[in-house]
C-alpha cells in the first residue's frame, strides 16, 4: 500500500515537474526537428509531443532536399491534422511564405537589392514564384540589357524575348508589396538606378566604352554599357551604306563605340567613327584623272556601282558607259566582273566620286561633236545630278 503510495507521489511530482501539453493551433507558425525524409515527405517531431507530416506538395520551390537531413531544425505552419493517422498535417511552403513576406514588405522599405529567378513570361513581363507567393517583373522594370527591343512591338516575338529569360537570376528592388501578398512588383531598373545615374554623371562626349549589343532594329543597333542604353543610329555604324543593321553585329555580341551626343538621356553611339574614314584613306591613294581598278557591285538605271576600298561605292553614270548610245548597261559590264575606269570627278570631302569607262576609250571618228555650250557645262550642275541620281539608286535597293 505504502509503494502505491510513493508511485502516486513519485508520478504527480514528475507529471507537475513536466512541460504542458500546447495542442498546435491551425495557422499557426511552429517549430520541430527532421525524423526523417522519405519519398520527398518529411517527417517532424514537435516539441517530443506530437509527429507531423510534411508532404511533398508542401515543401516549396526554394527548398533543396537535398540540404534538408535528420535532426535538422525547421520552422512549418500547421494546417490541420490526420486523426486517423495521428500526425499533424504541416507546410514548409507555407511557413516560408509568411517569412518571405515578411522579409520583402522589409526589403521594400529599406530598399534593398535581392535576387530572384523568373518561373514563367506573359507579353506584360516576368512572373516570379516564391513559394506560391506571386512577384512581377513588368518589361517597363526591365534593364536595358533585358528589355525587348522588337521590330514594330510584335507581341510574339516580345513574348519570345521575354520567355528566353525565365529561370535568370535578376537582382531587383521591391517597388511594392500589399498586405497579404497580393500585388508584389520587383524592378530590375531601379536595382541599378545608383550605378546607372553615377555612370552617366561622368559620361562625355567623345568617350570610347565597350558595350554589349542588346537590340537590333531598322534603323540602328541598341549598346548597352554600365546600365546605360544608347543607339548606333543606322548612318553610323559603318562608312560604306548600311541597309541591314542585322549584318554587322548579333545580340549579346560586345562591341566598342564612341559616344556622340548626350542629351539629357538620350546617348548617340557610332561604330564607324572608331576607324578611319574611308573617303580619307581613299583620297592619300587617288586622285582626279587616275584609273582604278575595281568590280562592279550593282547595276541600276542610273548607272552602274564599282566597290571601291573601304565600301565605297562609285558611280560609273549611264552616259559615261560608252561613246555609243547605251539601252542596257547589262551589254557593257556585269555584276562581279573587275573593270578599271577614269576618276572625272572626286571630292572626298562631299564623298564624291564619279569614274568613266568611255574616258578609257577611244572616241569613234564618226561620233557627233558635242556644242560648246555642253561641253561648257559646270561640272558642279553634273555633279549635283551624279549625286541625286546616286541617292535615288540607294532608295531602289531599299
Amino acid at each position: 500500500m505504502q509503494m502505491a503510495e510513493n508511485n502516486m507521489a513519485l508520478f504527480q511530482e514528475l507529471f507537475d515537474a513536466s512541460p504542458e501539453i500546447q495542442y498546435p493551433k491551425e495557422g499557426e507558425i511552429i517549430s520541430g526537428t527532421i525524423v526523417k525524409i522519405e519519398k520527398k515527405n518529411i517527417l517532424v517531431n514537435v516539441n517530443n509531443q506530437f509527429s507531423g507530416l510534411v508532404v511533398s506538395k508542401e515543401i516549396g520551390n526554394t527548398t533543396d532536399l537535398s540540404e534538408l537531413q535528420a535532426g535538422q531544425g525547421i520552422d512549418v505552419m500547421v494546417l490541420g491534422d490526420s486523426i486517423e493517422r495521428g500526425l499533424l498535417i504541416l507546410s514548409l511552403k507555407r511557413a516560408n511564405q509568411a517569412k518571405n513576406l515578411s522579409n520583402l514588405t522589409k526589403y521594400n522599405e529599406s530598399n534593398e537589392v535581392i535576387s530572384v529567378r523568373p518561373t514563367e513570361a506573359n507579353k506584360w513581363g516576368l512572373l516570379v514564384d516564391i513559394d506560391g507567393l506571386k512577384g512581377f517583373i513588368p518589361v517597363s522594370q526591365l534593364t536595358p540589357l533585358h528589355y525587348p527591343r522588337v521590330e514594330g512591338a510584335d507581341p510574339e516575338k516580345i513574348l519570345a524575348h521575354l520567355e528566353g529569360l525565365v529561370w535568370e537570376d535578376f537582382k531587383v528592388r521591391v517597388i511594392n508589396v500589399d498586405e497579404g501578398g497580393k500585388k508584389i512588383i520587383f524592378s530590375e531598373k531601379a536595382a541599378i538606378e545608383e550605378n546607372r545615374e553615377e555612370a552617366l554623371k561622368n559620361l562625355k562626349e567623345g568617350d570610347i566604352v565597350e558595350g554589349v549589343v542588346s537590340g537590333i532594329l531598322s534603323y540602328g543597333l541598341f549598346v548597352t554599357f554600365d546600365g546605360l542604353e544608347g543607339l548606333v543610329h543606322v548612318s553610323e555604324i559603318d562608312w560604306g551604306h548600311v541597309n541591314d543593321p542585322s549584318k554587322f553585329a548579333k545580340v549579346g555580341m560586345k562591341v566598342k563605340v564612341k559616344i556622340i551626343g548626350l542629351d539629357s538621356e538620350k546617348i548617340s553611339l557610332s561604330i564607324k567613327r572608331l576607324k578611319e574614314n574611308p573617303w580619307d584613306v581613299l583620297a592619300k591613294k587617288v586622285k582626279l584623272n587616275d584609273t582604278v581598278k575595281a568590280p562592279i557591285s550593282r547595276i541600276s538605271k542610273f548607272g552602274a556601282f564599282m566597290d571601291l576600298e573601304g565600301g565605297i561605292q562609285g558611280l560609273i553614270h549611264l552616259s559615261e558607259i560608252s561613246h555609243n548610245v547605251v539601252t542596257d548597261i547589262r551589254d557593257y559590264v556585269k555584276v562581279g566582273e573587275e573593270v578599271e575606269a577614269k576618276v572625272i570627278n572626286f571630292e572626298p570631302e562631299k564623298k564624291r566620286i564619279g569614274l568613266s569607262l568611255k574616258a578609257l576609250q577611244e572616241a569613234p571618228k564618226d561620233a557627233p561633236k558635242k556644242e560648246d555650250k555642253k561641253a561648257a557645262k559646270s561640272s558642279d550642275d553634273e555633279v549635283e545630278k551624279v549625286e541625286k541620281e546616286v541617292e535615288e539608286a540607294k532608295k531602289e535597293e531599299k
